[in-house]
């Protein structure tokens, strides 16, 4: 069986597309295989920035043939409708079968395929893969059509067995295959020719390209942390950055190279953004005074002064950078230290936060007033608070965060620390975006977790209030996101918030209740002094203002509905991770007080466990079975059974004994919700799994006595008021 080797050799690929390319090569090369017959062994896709390469092991060396049966139409059936058969199926008429079936005599074609060479199936799937591949971004060059991501100057296509290499002959707009390759651009530029992977792989190492992108980051990381290490310090690490190098060399050399003296006492973090961003160095640190002192930067050919020149100029353009940003850090510095941030937060309200919800002035007007109200719930001190939110993205109209994005918040810190504002309210303006992920750290301080969850329920209430709410898998502004980081901020820091009452507030704040409901109440004091002509206009305005508030809370109350059923969406796939499920999570809904995230998990979780129990798992089963007789004998009788069973009607022990667990189990199950003990609530339902086993195996509900009858589904109904207590067993599957 053959191997095959495809290797497609252009200009420079941009790094971050290489490894998307080279899974795309192989998926539809391999896919274009299999459909056409060919089955392989196996297949790797591996990429450098001038190269895409794909082997494919064992595959077979041609197609099998293949034989098809096809019925046709009747024997004596026009001469048309067999004609149009013939065709379809390429035969003539004496190649037909007659068969006798129960519907009479009938044509059948045995239509035979035969298998094709390997190399030919090949050439056709390589073109229509390179016709049509799918770059993010692709361009055309000289006079063909043919797009690509840069200029293609060779494909090496071959096919590999006992007897040797073969190239399977094949042309796209003029570059026509063969058994070649070529080296580094600069160390090893000359044509390779090649018979195999193994061979190719080996040759090119020889030609200095290390082929695999996992091979080259390994030896970056592990070259850049001894040199480090050799002069006392540490690589701050950066898997994006790391990849991204990888992929911008084939032969990489790191050299490591020095800062200078007037730089290093900018920020840590500026100088590790701008020599990431501008020259993708990678920042290396003083362990014991977390500095950055030096740098690392990858080169990609060795060279007779070892990097020397390299190195002199990476220095003197990094110089260039950094004195920028040392002129934004100064300028910055001089502003906050004279001015404050005051300069700042009035710029902000010529920033566009949104067209129908204002500037990012305004924006930071409601995160200060639903902070300060959010304060208290947190164990915040309100006035920090307010001051920490309106400070929080003054940041945004710095000079550092102009040029670097993505420092904004962290340079809020520095910048508050320079005014000399209370801590809390540096430490909120780095944090009060987080967490922006799954993995980032969620804000522990109260003042930060207060800013944090109002610039977050802001975000979304001012969203659904304009219904601007995510569709699909589109999600322009973030808002899963920013639920998810509300739910993670309330339950990482054992938060008892209302959030329905939150969104009230966030909502009211952004539709200028308040500032309605006081205009509403001076028209109606001017109506009462009004007389005359003056009268009419003063009613006017009164019934206008109350539409307006009326408006208002319509919005209010729809949105925040909405709105909770979308955190109870999204805590459903935070907690699916955590290995809850779904029902249950929907069982805990069902239940009062849903808008408190943390009352919810704290029973979902004490429900997940109890039901992993041989007690949960038998009792929701006799809980499933009471319910639906309940149901089935309710929609019969036109009746609700909930008036409380009688145990002086009891005909049985077993219905004596589960009166009996039922007030006991009340008893116990009350009190503990009411304590939120929910591992104590379970505990009470667990001993109601014996006495209602016991009570349908003894028992027949439907009793021929109507009162008996009654009295049982009464009995019933207890049940299923006990257990409710605790949730809705009847949304859990099972």
């Amino acid at each position: 069986m053959p191997d095959l080797l495809i290797e497609l050799f252009s200009e420079e690929i941009p790094a971050r597309m290489q490894a998307r390319a080279a899974e795309d090569l192989k998926k539809r090369v391999t896919d274009g295989l299999v459909e056409a017959g060919l089955t392989y062994a196996g297949a790797a896709a591996l990429s450098t920035p001038r190269r895409l390469t794909l082997a494919v092991d064992g595959l077979l060396a041609e197609s099998p043939t293949i034989r098809e049966e096809r019925k046709g139409p009747k024997v004596g059936a026009p001469d048309k409708a067999i004609e149009g058969f013939l065709r379809g199926a390429g035969l003539t008429r004496d190649q037909l079968e007659e068969r006798d079936t129960p519907k009479g005599a009938v044509y059948f074609a045995m239509i035979e395929k035969p298998g094709r060479p390997a190399a030919e199936i090949i050439a056709e799937v390589l073109e229509a893969t390179i016709r049509n591949f799918p770059w993010p971004k692709s361009m055309r060059w000289g006079a063909g059509s043919l797009r690509w991501v840069r200029p293609l100057h060779s494909i090496l296509c071959i096919l590999t067995d006992e007897a040797g290499a073969s190239v399977v002959d094949m042309e796209v707009e003029g570059i026509k295959s063969g058994n070649t390759t070529r080296g580094h651009r600069f160390m090893a530029p000359d044509e390779i020719t090649v018979t195999g992977f193994d061979d190719y792989a080996a040759k090119l190492k020889r030609a200095y390209v290390v082929l695999d992108a996992r091979e080259r980051a390994e030896a970056i990381w592990q070259e850049a942390t001894n040199q480090a290490f050799a002069n006392g310090l540490d690589v701050v690490e950066d898997k994006g950055l790391l990849a991204e190098v990888a992929g911008l060399v084939e032969w990489p050399v790191v050299l490591v190279g020095a800062i200078d003296a007037e730089f290093l006492e900018l920020p840590p973090e500026v100088l590790q953004t701008s020599m990431k961003e501008h020259q993708k160095f990678f920042s290396v640190k003083n362990p014991k005074t977390g500095r950055i002192e030096k740098f690392i930067t990858v080169a990609n050919r060795e060279t007779a002064d070892n990097g020397a020149t390299i190195l002199a100029g990476n220095q003197k353009v990094l110089s260039a950078r950094l004195a920028d940003a040392k002129f934004f850090w100064e300028n910055d510095l001089r502003t906050v230290k004279e001015q404050g941030f005051e300069p700042w937060v009035e710029k902000l309200e010529s920033v566009t936060f949104h067209a129908q919800l204002g500037s990012v002035g305004d924006q930071v007007n409601r995160i200060a007033a639903l902070a300060q109200a959010l304060a208290p719930k947190v164990d915040a001190d309100p006035a920090l608070a307010l001051q920490a939110a309106q400070a929080c993205k003054g940041d945004l109209c710095s000079e550092m965060v102009f040029e670097f994005p993505e420092l904004q918040g962290l340079m809020g810190r520095y910048y508050a620390d320079a005014a000399e504002l209370p801590a809390e309210v540096g430490k909120a303006s780095e944090e009060h975006y987080s967490p922006l992920g799954p993995a980032d750290d969620v804000p522990a301080e109260p003042v930060s977790v207060a800013v944090a969850l109002a610039e977050k329920l802001d975000k979304l209430t001012g969203f659904w209030a304009i219904d601007e709410k995510p569709t699909g898998s589109k999600d322009p502004y973030a808002l899963r996101r920013a639920a998810l980081g509300v739910i993670r901020l309330v339950l990482e820091n054992d938060l008892r918030l209302n959030l329905k009452e939150s969104f009230e507030t966030a909502l009211q704040t952004l539709l200028k209740l308040a500032d309605w409901q006081g205009a509403l109440l001076e028209a109606k004091a001017a109506e009462k002094d009004a007389s005359g002509e003056e009268l009419e206009a003063a009613k006017k305005r009164v019934h206008d203002m109350a539409h307006q508030v009326e408006a208002a809370n319509a919005v209010t109350a729809s949105a925040s509905a909405d709105l909770l059923s979308f955190f109870h969406d999204r805590l459903k796939v935070f907690l699916r991770d955590q290995g809850i499920r779904h029902d249950v999570i929907d069982a805990c809904i069902a239940m009062e007080g849903n808008d408190d995230l943390t009352l919810l998990v704290k029973r979902a979780r004490a429900l997940e466990d109890f039901l992993k129990t041989g007690d949960g798992e038998n009792l929701l089963q006799g809980f499933k079975r009471a319910s639906n007789i309940l149901s089935q004998a309710e929609e019969k009788d036109g009746v609700e059974y909930s008036f409380g069973a009688d145990r002086k009607f009891a005909e049985d022990e077993t219905e004596t004994a589960l009166f009996d667990a039922l007030a006991a189990g009340g008893d116990a199950i009350s009190p503990a919700i009411e304590a939120e003990d929910f591992a104590a609530a379970m505990r009470g339902m667990a001993a109601l799994r014996a006495p209602i086993d016991a009570f349908f195996e003894a028992v027949q509900v439907n009793a021929e006595n109507e009162i008996v009858r009654r009295n049982r589904l009464n009995l019933l109904s207890q049940i299923r008021q006990v257990c409710g207590q605790v949730a809705d067993l009847t949304k859990v599957e099972g």
